[in-house]
């Protein structure tokens, strides 16, 4: 015999927060609505899971057919359930953020979103539903988790210098940081690798080029390493 269900059940969505690094600002990726409600209003992309995939594959299919986003650092970051957040009916979203480099990836707004955009998250337009409230929630993770695991990285093109670093830090947690203890604190952590290669920003001298070891930090972290900035 067939079960059936004997209460209404409310509908399911994904909302991603996408931030990217341009070098200076922190950025969040937004989406502008094509169709009802809030048409024409600024949101975070996102829509409606399909009942034959999973959370993850929902976020993923949205990103790509909202924004042309592909291959990006996903995680789960909250539940949102308040009662009145959807006009159309009772939704419950399951909110993501991702990070991504700008420059590696090219915007391609379709289905429900008319435009995607970069915005600086000092310039974040109305948004529509409760993104704002997501926005704010996703933007505490992102700053918290910076502090303690590497994942701004995912932030910063594969070669960098320990200024473009510095910026990074000082963009998402929005505060100046000392560069001289910035610098000592992040090299003895020794998960820099040093290249042979030098990067001329302006008017001062090359500055040398660094990457990432991750091989390095996965066998340190399976040590109890933390990574605190």
């Amino acid at each position: 015999m067939k079960h059936t269900y004997q209460y209404p059940r409310a509908a399911l969505t994904v909302d991603c927060v996408v931030f990217g690094f341009d070098g200076g600002d922190l950025q969040v990726l937004l989406i502008r609505r094509a169709i009802p409600p809030f048409k024409d209003h600024w949101a975070l992309p996102g829509g409606f899971v399909r009942v034959e995939e999973t959370l993850d594959e929902a976020a993923r299919r949205e990103l790509v057919e909202e924004t042309g986003l592909k291959d990006v650092f996903l995680e789960q970051l909250y539940t949102f359930g308040t009662i009145d957040r959807d006009p159309r009916e009772r939704v419950v979203s399951i909110a993501y953020y991702a990070l991504v480099k700008p420059a590696d990836h090219t915007t391609a707004a379709s289905t429900d979103a008319a435009e995607a955009r970069w915005y600086p998250i000092t310039g974040i337009p109305p948004l529509a539903f409760d993104h704002a409230t997501i926005l704010d929630i996703a933007l505490k993770r992102l700053r918290g988790k910076l502090t303690y695991q590497p994942v701004g990285f995912e932030l910063l093109p594969a070669k960098f210098t320990l200024t473009q670093l510095q910026r990074l830090y000082e963009a998402v947690l929005g505060t100046e940081i000392d560069k001289r203890n910035f610098r000592k604190k992040v090299l003895s952590f020794d998960l820099l690798i040093p290249l042979k290669e030098q990067l001329r920003d302006g008017p001062h001298r090359p500055a040398q080029l660094f990457r990432f070891d991750p091989v390095k930090y996965e066998r340190l972290k399976k040590k109890g390493f933390l990574f605190e900035i």
